[in-house]
């Protein structure tokens, strides 16, 4: 069983910061991708920032600049720093991995809200 653990999550005012965390635990032999998607209310889920085994990382246009996502493969954990955080930013986001075997795994969501 694979378990993703997000963390980080809060109310901040517009031009914070945050930073997410995910923790990824359980029987998985080796990950390949892993991102942060968001949803924000009555909108569809879409992919904030991912970042392949080999470092290589992809953005939404819209947090290009004010995002960064990293991880550490040692801890198979994935983080999200949020500057310059926007009230359009806020969403519950979502940690995903992709396994070395092609299987996905979500977290249950950490809720993000920026006031302005």
């Amino acid at each position: 069983q694979v378990q993703l653990v997000e963390s980080g999550g809060g109310l901040v005012q517009a031009g914070g910061s945050l930073r997410l965390s995910c923790v990824v635990s359980g029987n998985i032999f080796s990950i390949n991708t892993m991102g942060w998607y968001r949803q924000a209310p009555g909108k569809q889920r879409e992919l904030a920032a991912q970042i392949t085994d080999s470092d290589n990382t992809r953005y939404l246009d819209s947090v290009k600049g004010r995002f960064t996502i990293s991880r550490d493969n040692a801890k198979n954990t994935v983080y999200l720093q949020m500057n310059s955080l926007k009230p359009e930013d806020t969403a519950v986001y979502y940690c995903r991995i992709t396994s070395s075997a092609g299987v996905y795994y979500w977290g249950k969501g950490t809720l993000v809200t920026v006031s302005s």
